[in-house]
């Protein structure tokens, strides 16, 4: 009984404050962050939620969605706030994803603190991946898009998607340079604003005629139901930009509690996708295609309008995700560069990575 007096509990209180240590250079305001942290939840996912819910049923859509909202939204609250525990067992100002990760196991009980280092490790290289991929995801479904919209409405020339790619690599590689997340807000605004445009005109096409709910299921067959499941965490989830984003607040205190950035955000999100997924699948039934735009008429310029805005939307919304992959990838190649150096090494580096994403 001893020795478990000398284990450090991560959210142990003590007088430290981390936020009166932070030494943010562009801190972001909390309209700002909520921008931010609405992007990085709010994207192409939403659009899918029809179909989610013609996997689940509508009841078992809308509560599912409820459920899931909450426990992410949880989790994030869980995460956070053991990071800001972390911060104050090691006397740190902040702390990122990974760094989160070896501090609760290194203050943690004594037969998990050898794996600290590996749960950094781990983390860091989840992480990785999963932005990696969602970059390459980005930029295909960006391509696609533009293709489907010049194969359409101007077919003189018809490319394959890897030439859109390409071509897309040079606007990407522009886009990148942002270094701040409080220079990418605005265009996590303006991608917030497109896809709530999006949104509007989904709506509008739904609600255009007469909406009947006979036929459709209140509960679908439990063999859809992890495609449901898998629609809306991915839709949903973006804890990866999570720390970055309240790392950089100009005060973090208001990323939590009630109400809080945290708190809209996530109300925001789920009522959005619920309204979205139940009146989307109201309308189209079990017609729905992968994204409920697909369902729209191809020659109403509403219409065009949408698949345009999303295309838009998702390109002003691929720096964010693009940042948590340069984070992790400059914290270990930077200190290894001279000052002089440095900035051409970052012009070449996010260029070397969006064309590697690209190519992939």
């Amino acid at each position: 009984m001893d020795g478990d007096k000398s284990i450090t509990v991560c959210n142990d209180n003590n007088d430290y404050n981390p936020f009166e240590h932070r030494k943010v250079e562009k801190p972001n305001s909390n309209v700002r962050s909520l921008a931010n942290l609405l992007k990085a939840s709010l994207g192409s996912g939403l659009l899918a939620m029809p179909l989610a819910f013609a996997n689940a049923g509508w009841v078992v859509g809308i509560i599912g969605t409820i459920i899931i909202a909450f426990i992410c939204g949880h989790c994030v609250h869980i995460f956070v706030d053991t990071s800001r525990g972390c911060c104050k067992a090691e006397r740190k100002p902040l702390m990122s994803y990974a760094e989160t990760c070896r501090a609760t196991f290194a203050n943690g009980p004594k037969a998990v603190r050898p794996y600290a280092r590996a749960a950094s490790i781990f983390a860091e290289l989840s992480l990785l991946c999963t932005y990696v991929g969602v970059c390459c995801i980005f930029t295909v479904l960006i391509a696609d898009s533009i293709k489907q919209l010049l194969d359409t409405y101007y077919p003189v020339v018809i490319l394959p998607v890897q030439y859109y790619c390409l071509i897309l690599l040079v606007p990407l590689s522009i886009m990148t340079q942002i270094r701040h997340l409080k220079w990418l807000a605005p265009f996590s605004l303006l991608a917030n604003i497109l896809l709530v445009a999006t949104f509007g005109i989904c709506l509008y096409y739904i609600f255009k005629d007469k909406i009947s709910i006979e036929g459709k299921a209140m509960a679908g067959d439990i063999s859809r139901f992890p495609a449901f499941l898998s629609t809306v965490i991915f839709a949903m989830e973006g804890i990866g930009v999570v720390m970055p984003v309240e790392n950089v607040m100009k005060k973090p205190q208001h990323f939590l509690g009630c109400p809080s950035v945290l708190v809209i955000a996530m109300s925001f999100i789920m009522v959005l996708y619920s309204v979205l997924g139940l009146f989307g699948y109201f309308r189209y039934g079990d017609v729905l295609r992968g994204t409920i735009t697909l369902n729209l008429p191809v020659d109403d310029w509403p219409a065009i309008c949408a698949k345009s805005f999303i295309a838009l939307s998702i390109f002003f919304t691929y720096p964010l995700h693009f940042f948590v992959v340069v984070d992790i990838i400059t914290k270990y190649t930077m200190p290894h560069v001279k000052d002089k150096y440095r900035n051409v090494t970052q012009i070449g580096l996010r260029t070397f990575i969006v064309w590697f994403c690209g190519k992939s």
